[in-house]
């Protein structure tokens, strides 16, 4: 191995062991705190959660091998499985960030109707849509054999051995990586974007009643004027700053790899097998991305885990003074008797 590929594998490695801390974390306040799992973005919070889950523990150790080896791990069936679920776990994915962005868009440009529009039958049926979506293409390509090891990434995934199959392959990867990614990334932006309007019309109303507020407080001390004006600006930068998180993210991850997938099929451009690796890297590195951008970052789970450390620490000093009470006790017995 060389030097690359040293490096490549250390991402990987890195990648698994920090996907597979922070996702569990992500379950663990799910499972823990009652009030995220009755609220109805857990569900697909959930199901994203398992998604990175299962990519983390079936996917991306046959790429360390890969990398490792540099040829197939296992036998044919484990990479047809793999790839399989390769395919079904990253449209997953996807529309599981459409259906928690088209949550946000009706929470906030429709706050009223929110939950009369958004319950948990109705997730249910978005989430149902979402599984029977992305299984839909790995079935296509495991009963056509479009399924096994790609040496350019590295990994079980879609993949074309027989050089008669090609245009229709052509055909099928475009319309899939259309209705996985394309389409995912329609619906982002559009609900975000119609999310950032609403949020910048009431930081402006806001803005306007601050303004007239301090115009009206003539003897308020310059200090706490600046304070009013730096919560102002920070106020208009939050809610950009989250919506640029959440389509860029999104786009940093998956477009590398989409890209390098279409370009390969072109025959046009050789594309490097290290290239090919590090846009895998960049599409697994969202499994990692996931639990922050979504959950861990957010204030309610930040509460959900300082409830645990407590309720932890709590029950370890509870222990520890009842260990050292237990030999004062003896003491005391063995002097009265």
């Amino acid at each position: 191995m060389n030097i690359w590929e040293v490096t490549l594998a250390f991402v990987v490695v890195v990648l698994i062991l920090v996907s597979l801390l922070s996702n569990v974390l992500v379950l663990i306040c799910f499972l823990y705190s009652a009030d995220i799992r009755k609220q109805v973005p857990g569900l697909f919070i959930l199901n994203l959660t398992l998604c990175n889950l299962l990519m983390t523990v079936s996917n991306m150790p046959l790429t360390l091998a890969g990398i490792i080896y540099k040829s197939q791990p296992g036998g044919d069936q484990v990479c047809h499985v793999v790839g399989f679920l390769e395919t079904f776990l990253t449209t997953n994915s996807m529309l599981s960030m459409a259906a928690l962005s088209i949550d946000r868009w009706i929470a906030v440009v429709f706050p009223l109707s929110y939950h009369s529009k958004m319950r948990y039958r109705d997730a249910a049926l978005i989430l149902s849509y979402t599984w029977l979506h992305s299984v839909s293409f790995p079935i296509v390509a495991a009963s056509l054999s479009w399924v096994g090891f790609h040496h350019l990434y590295a990994s079980c995934t879609l993949y074309n051995k027989r050089p008669e199959d090609r245009t229709q392959f052509v055909i099928f990867t475009g319309v899939f990586h259309t209705l996985s990614f394309l389409l995912s990334l329609i619906v982002l932006c559009f609900t975000y974007l119609k999310v950032l309007k609403v949020a910048r019309f009431h930081c402006k109303r806001i803005d306007v009643i601050t303004m007239q507020t301090l115009v009206l407080l003539v003897d308020i001390h310059p200090s706490v004027r600046e304070r009013c004006l730096e919560e102002q600006r920070r106020r208009r930068q939050r809610a950009t700053k989250k919506i640029s998180t959440f389509i860029g993210t999104f786009i940093l991850c998956f477009a590398p790899y989409v890209i390098t997938r279409l370009i390969e099929l072109s025959s046009v451009v050789p594309i490097s097998s290290y290239w090919g690796i590090v846009s895998k890297c960049l599409a697994y590195s969202k499994v990692v991305s996931d639990p922050f951008v979504y959950s861990l970052l957010r204030h309610q789970y930040k509460k959900t885990w300082k409830d645990i450390i407590n309720r932890i620490l709590k029950r370890s000093s509870i222990n520890s003074s009842a260990l050292t009470s237990e030999p004062h006790n003896r003491n005391i017995l063995q002097l009265n008797e």
